[in-house]
């Protein structure tokens, strides 16, 4: 019995070294009712030609001009000339295993609406993949596996892009593509959230990451650590701020700098905290760096953490425990 059509949308640019070994790795999946709608950003090296080559061959692959400029774009371009009831997308240097359109749709179909199929990843790369991407890959691989994506959302982009299928108006629902808000995939994993859309469980390997110096989340500016932070910051005060109870961030860092600006801008009141001595005292931003052990005082606060270290946070999810305050409900791990 075939399923649903699935539409692929994939932005390119310059990834001539890569997208035919992506191409073929659609081509080559078990379950053949899909489209590609592989939009061209500008590409300057021999990209196009290879789409064109594949469009040639096989009429399931479909090319566009992105009329202006970026990911975002470029996405709107590929869904506006979508039809499939089942919406993913792909980036044009990585690699479907054969089963991933199979196992996702299929997992759409048991679950229904307002579900989102999600999947195991893993890294690749000539040169070796780094500790910093090996942690974030078993640290997202971990939530995928039971689902509980959304507990660290404010941590890292949680559903693994571009390892999501979900319905094409469930993705309505969520604002689509519509946002202007980099990085593209991190605000859209927040908007899922925020609608409520629910990740399904998966222990499956379905995505092939890979990793060179010239790959756009490495080299655009807007992957850069302060556009993150401004979504984590955004979302936060839409969804989990409430202006009834006192709010603290606690770390003084860069991270926790550019948060206290970021609420400082908004004219938001916060109590600074941090656990190290020398600090405890400064003026930072015209505001009194106090000790985390002033939330001892506090009636029912929120609380922003900006600590990075494992030990730290080990240390800090203990002390929170001890005021009876629950993980993602009255204080966020930022980072």
């Amino acid at each position: 019995m075939q399923g649903p059509v699935i539409s692929i949308l994939i932005p390119f640019k310059n990834t001539a070294a890569y997208i035919a070994e992506c191409l073929e790795s659609i081509v080559q999946q078990s379950f053949s009712n899909w489209e590609v709608l592989a939009v061209n950003d500008h590409a300057t090296d021999g990209s196009l030609r290879i789409v064109n080559d594949f469009m040639a061959k096989d009429k399931r692959i479909k090319c566009f001009s992105n009329k202006g400029s970026g990911i975002i774009e470029a996405l709107r371009t590929a869904y506006a000339n979508s039809k499939g009831l089942l919406i993913t997308r792909m980036d044009s240097d990585d690699i479907m295993p054969p089963n991933k359109l199979q196992y996702m749709s299929a997992a759409l179909l048991a679950n229904g609406r307002g579900h989102i199929a999600i999947g195991q990843v893993q890294y690749f790369s000539e040169s070796g993949i780094s500790n910093g991407y090996q942690r974030y890959q078993d640290w997202l691989n971990k939530l995928t596996q039971g689902g509980v994506n959304y507990t660290e959302i404010y941590k890292e982009c949680v559903i693994p892009s571009p390892c999501w299928m979900t319905y094409r108006e469930d993705l309505d629902a969520c604002g689509a593509f519509e946002p202007h808000r980099y990085p593209e995939d991190y605000d859209l994993a927040f908007r899922f959230y925020e609608r409520g859309l629910k990740c399904i469980p998966c222990t499956e390997l379905l995505h092939y990451w890979r990793d060179y110096d010239t790959r756009t989340s490495r080299t655009s500016e807007h992957y850069a650590q302060n556009y993150f932070l401004d979504i984590k910051l955004h979302y936060f005060l839409k969804l989990e701020y409430d202006i009834g109870r006192p709010l603290t961030v606690w770390g003084a860092g860069n991270k926790g700098k550019t948060i206290a600006k970021g609420l400082i801008s908004k004219n938001i009141d916060f109590y600074w905290l941090c656990d190290n001595p020398n600090k405890i005292g400064k003026v930072i931003y015209d505001t009194e760096m106090m000790s985390y052990t002033v939330l001892k005082n506090l009636e029912n606060p929120q609380s922003i953490v900006t600590v990075a270290n494992d030990e730290a946070q080990a240390m800090i999810r203990n002390f929170f425990s001890g005021l009876q305050q629950t993980h993602a409900k009255d204080y966020f791990f930022f980072c």
